[in-house]
């Protein structure tokens, strides 16, 4: 019989990797400073998360031959583009039992402790982690922790492990009719999770997880799991598939910010650029600034959001985000980098990729060369993140800048700044259907000798915006500890 045998956590893994430390926390909106009502976050963040911006790797749909010694070679260009964390989408076999389409999905083990074959061997996966190292880009992997396969190995040998239905039969949460669901009421399955997660930062060096439907998992096996890790990986970073603050106070340093994305589909419908066929609302674009304000008294002090306009799901099932936010996808890609949080770029994100990405089979790879306008677009974006002060993710006004907001007459534009220790970026964006004069309620942002960050030339401030236009300032005499 197969026997799988926990370890201590507490043991030594061979991996040298420094416990850096810091905390970092949601910058968050009105006109002026806001004092965050939650209490702060219990977990430490590695500092090099502050100012990173994170790449979602779909191993399949990334490269004509869709593996991981393929992706592998994409790492300088990835370097290039100015990444810093790979969150690579799950790397365990898939299992067989109920399949969907021809190759199955990624979110169904058949193995915690197995390497896809159809992805490569082991010693691949190893290589990419440390070539990734060598490049100065961390590698967080999709971890499934609600589920698993329905021939993962465990149904057989531990069928305890597993919620099962009046009849006996392992639960399928909801339609996912290819993967059955764990119990975690169930002390000794918490345990192997554990273990096998310890396998992957034991034996591949990676640096943390992004964790797939986290909230359908008790909160307190997060908080158990957190500092086991932490002892075999100090300056771990966990991901939480969740819009959830209780996850974040203790286990996670990143969730996903959801509510951001469906506020930027109901502004886009509003200025009538959504063209999906459901309904998502409509607002207008000053809605950021009650749902940041939101965000700010609902999580813990000096925690993350992860800002995006894509992902794998958006993509799939979704649309395009040229379809959910038609010529104001450009400005929310802005506003992703911009905002309190971390950015993500999905896997052609970064060519202007405008076509959904089939998720159970092989579909084409985006084309990467020769290098285009999005390629430019995003490694400015990127350039940006890392060299102003303001923008790193953390406590408004210690670790993350202030936002000052500049209210117009018109409820379509948004117009801020985020402000500290001599960084300040100021971002005008017009988010409606029309163009609009920028006629200011009350303070209007002082020149201060700003830049136009993208032209590099000192402008006076535009009179009136474009639907879609944005603008991004900066004071050029500020100087950072990464280059431009």
């Amino acid at each position: 019989m197969r026997q799988l045998i926990f370890k201590s956590l507490m043991a030594m893994c061979a991996i040298s990797s420094p416990a850096i430390a810091s905390s970092h926390a949601l910058a968050l909106p009105s006109e002026k400073n806001v004092t965050a009502k939650a209490a702060p976050t219990k977990v430490t963040h590695p500092e090099w998360s502050r100012d990173a911006v994170i790449y979602e790797v779909n191993w399949r749909q990334m490269t004509p031959e869709g593996t991981i010694a393929a992706v592998e070679k994409q790492i300088p260009r990835l370097k290039e583009l100015g990444v810093d964390i790979l969150w690579v989408m799950p790397v365990n076999p898939i299992s067989k039992e109920g399949r969907k389409g021809e190759l199955g999905s990624y979110y169904a083990s058949a193995d915690y402790k197995a390497l896809n074959p159809e992805l490569g061997t082991m010693d691949d996966f190893r290589h990419f982690v440390k070539t990734a190292h060598d490049n100065g880009m961390k590698v967080i992997i999709d971890w499934v922790p609600n589920h698993t396969g329905n021939d993962n190995w465990w149904l057989e040998y531990h069928p305890d492990f597993y919620k099962r239905d009046a009849s006996g039969e392992p639960v399928h949460p909801y339609e996912w009719t290819d993967v059955s669901q764990l119990d975690y009421s169930n002390p000794q399955m918490r345990r192997y999770m554990i273990d096998a997660m310890a396998h992957w930062l034991c034996d591949a060096d990676i640096d943390g997880f992004r964790c797939d439907v986290a909230s359908m998992v008790p909160v307190d096996f997060w908080n158990e799991a957190r500092p086991q890790l932490e002892a075999v990986k100090p300056g771990l970073f966990m991901l939480a598939e969740a819009s959830s603050p209780d996850l974040q106070a203790e286990g996670f340093d990143m969730g996903y910010n959801w509510p951001m994305a469906s506020l930027f589909k109901a502004i886009a419908n509003n200025a009538g650029q959504y063209t999906m066929p459901d309904d998502p609302g409509k607002k207008e674009a000053v809605a950021i600034d009650s749902l940041l304000a939101s965000q700010q008294a609902e999580y813990p002090g000096d925690t993350y959001l992860m800002n995006m306009i894509t992902n794998h799901d958006f993509n799939s099932w979704e649309g395009t985000e040229f379809q959910r936010f038609g010529n104001l996808a450009d400005a929310m890609a802005v506003l992703t980098y911009t905002l309190p949080g971390m950015p993500l770029i999905y896997t052609g994100q970064e060519t202007g990729l405008n076509r959904a990405l089939e998720f159970f089979k092989k579909d084409d790879a985006p084309l990467f060369e020769p290098r285009n306008s999005y390629f430019e677009f995003y490694q400015k974006l990127n350039a940006l993140k890392h060299s102003q002060k303001a923008l790193r993710a953390g406590a408004p006004g210690t670790q993350g800048g202030h936002i000052v907001r500049y209210p117009t007459k018109s409820q379509d534009l948004y117009i801020f700044s985020r402000q500290l220790d001599g960084s300040e970026v100021l971002v005008m964006t017009n988010l409606g259907s029309k163009t609009r004069k920028i006629k200011y309620q009350g303070e209007a942002p002082l020149a201060n000798d700003m830049i136009n960050y993208f032209t590099g030339k000192h402008e006076k401030y535009p009179s009136s915006l474009k639907p879609g236009e944005y603008r991004v300032y900066i004071r050029p005499k500020y100087t950072s500890n990464k280059p431009m």
